[in-house]
């Protein structure tokens, strides 16, 4: 098998010219192909009339190395790898001579090191603080429609983390040589997901979709013997200490329950914040980490296909168009756009009372009136100095100013961009209505926010505009407050194999203990410490 790239083909080529363009790249004669699947498509836009389609295939041919020997200088061609996953291991604990490994978190790595532990025959027990996927939905939208919000079921808090209640998306510029994003996609498909994520560039899922998934694979790691347990939030944890050494021996639930266990996966997320401060007071190594903070703004959606798309706009192949922006501020501050949703909606993300906390999220379809994107300026330890958790705290408050500015009900407070910029509170919207509910207060934004990062943020929006014609619209709305873009703090963790630097037996993993950034990369993130979990598990047998 071949791997043949950069087949360039226009927008609205017909399906044989695929085939055509195969055979003429390869200069072979049609009985010598006998098959090809495409592994990627992705297109060029910078020319909006003469939008070209790329795409990588892997070509079956009879003669192979022959082909490869007469192209051998062909930067774009090369034997197709094999990305079939690998199993480390297979039932080290049958003999249950060990005590099963545990998951704290069941977002996007947490369930991917549960399914991975699983699929490995070693019947891991999955405790998710908050409820099953459905439920946290329920919870959700009634926070939304009627400010309600229940603390251990939210945006962060349930099955499927917060990936769920986000536009899911499935791609990541990590390094991946092992191919685990690969295992991921896969997954997702037989959970599922349409079979087109194995091969567009820019793969998405959106919010509905993904509720089905993780049921499906909930039901897989019970099948392979998993025990998966909501509502079973860890209290606390028991580390031994002996001849300088710290050993992970156990966890205590809320409830009391003591569980041994000598491997546990800390997937728990960015959002909490209760048991980072518990691991730090049992001497867990954590440290500050940079993180970023804005506002959430939204364009129509129309306004954006037609910049990058220009006459192609609402093309199928194409769908919603997005944006990537950043911008270097003359204070020093790097302001760029960050999990930008096409289609979507601005949602309530808090997940304690009294703050308020805005995330976005779409349908597969992206077809809602506006397109959003968090817009953040990036923020460093030096900005909050003190203790590795005064991140949390710096969060927290700029959280609960958001909050009071609102309203203190839970609305989110909101300006529009040429106010913002002008300096001036806005008192009325123009023809951008925003998506957040419950509601959006207008107000002056410029008082919830560092000088600093306001100064970058006026900064930028005009800038912009030179890089999606448009952009700085005078009623574009912004809505705050974005702080959650990833975790204040990491959990530091060896590379080889993967274990707190300073406690044995803990597998920090994910978003939450700063070694991911998006679905993709934490179930790749999940993959590899379920991995490191089995091999120390073997090792140990």
């Amino acid at each position: 098998m071949l791997r043949l790239n950069e087949v360039k083909l226009p927008l609205n080529h017909a399906e044989p010219e695929l085939r055509e363009a195969i055979l003429a790249r390869l200069d072979i004669p049609p009985e010598m192909l006998q098959g090809f699947t495409v592994f990627k498509r992705s297109y060029d836009a910078r020319k909006k009339a003469q939008i070209v389609l790329i795409y990588s295939v892997d070509v079956e041919t009879t003669d192979d190395a022959a082909i490869l020997a007469r192209r051998q200088h062909d930067v774009h061609l090369m034997p197709s790898p094999d990305m079939e996953y690998k199993y480390v291991a297979h039932k080290v604990n049958a003999d249950g001579s060990q005590p099963r490994p545990v998951v704290i978190g069941m977002g996007p790595c947490g369930l991917f090191a549960a399914l991975i532990l699983a699929q490995m025959g070693l019947r891991p027990i999955i405790l998710e603080r908050g409820k099953t996927v459905r439920e946290r939905t329920k919870d959700t939208f009634g926070f939304w429609r009627k400010r309600e919000l229940n603390p251990e079921s939210n945006v962060q808090f349930g099955e499927g983390g917060a990936g769920t209640f986000s536009d899911g998306k499935l791609y990541s510029q990590i390094k991946d040589p092992k191919h685990y994003g690969r295992k991921v996609l896969t997954e997702f498909v037989k959970a599922g997901a349409p079979e087109e994520i194995i091969y567009v560039s820019k793969p998405h899922i959106g919010t509905f979709r993904l509720v089905k998934m993780v049921e499906a694979m909930r039901e897989e790691i019970v099948a392979l013997g998993g025990d998966i347990r909501f509502e079973a939030k860890v209290a606390d944890f028991e580390i031994e200490e002996k001849d300088g050494q710290r050993q992970l021996r156990g966890l205590t639930l809320a409830d009391g329950e003591h569980i041994v266990t000598n491997h546990v996966v800390l997937a728990i997320g960015h959002s909490a914040r209760d048991t980072f401060e518990t691991l730090y007071a049992r001497g867990v190594y954590i440290e500050a980490k940079p993180f970023s903070i804005g506002f959430r703004v939204e364009h129509p959606q129309s306004l954006i296909d037609t910049c990058r798309f220009g006459p192609n706009a609402g093309h199928p192949i194409l769908g919603a168009a997005d944006y990537k922006l950043v911008h270097h501020a003359k204070n020093g501050r790097a302001v760029y756009s960050f999990c930008m949703c096409p289609g979507g909606t601005v949602v309530a993300a808090a997940s304690e009372p009294g703050r308020v906390v805005t995330n976005g999220m779409s349908q597969y379809s992206r077809a809602e009136r506006n397109a959003n994107s968090a817009i953040v300026v990036s923020i460093s330890p030096e900005d909050y100095p003190g203790h590795p958790l005064a991140g949390i705290e710096f969060q927290r408050r700029l959280e609960e100013k958001a909050f009071v500015l609102g309203g203190s009900n839970y609305s989110a407070p909101g300006q529009l961009m040429g106010d913002f910029v002008a300096g001036r509170p806005s008192t009325e919207f123009g023809a951008v209505v925003p998506s957040y509910k419950p509601q959006v207060h207008l107000t002056d934004l410029a008082s919830i926010l560092p000088d600093y990062a306001v100064e970058a943020l006026r900064e930028a929006f005009p800038a912009f505009d030179k890089q999606v014609r448009g952009y700085f619209k005078q009623d574009a709305v912004l809505t705050g407050l974005e702080t959650r873009t990833s975790s204040p703090i990491r959990i530091k963790r060896n590379d080889g194999d993967l274990q707190s630097l300073n406690t044995r037996g803990l597998f920090p993993a994910g978003e939450g203990a700063g070694y991911a950034g998006g679905i993709l990369s934490a179930g790749v993130d999940g993959i590899k410490v379920a991995e490191a979990v089995a091999l120390s598990m073997a090792a140990a047998s």
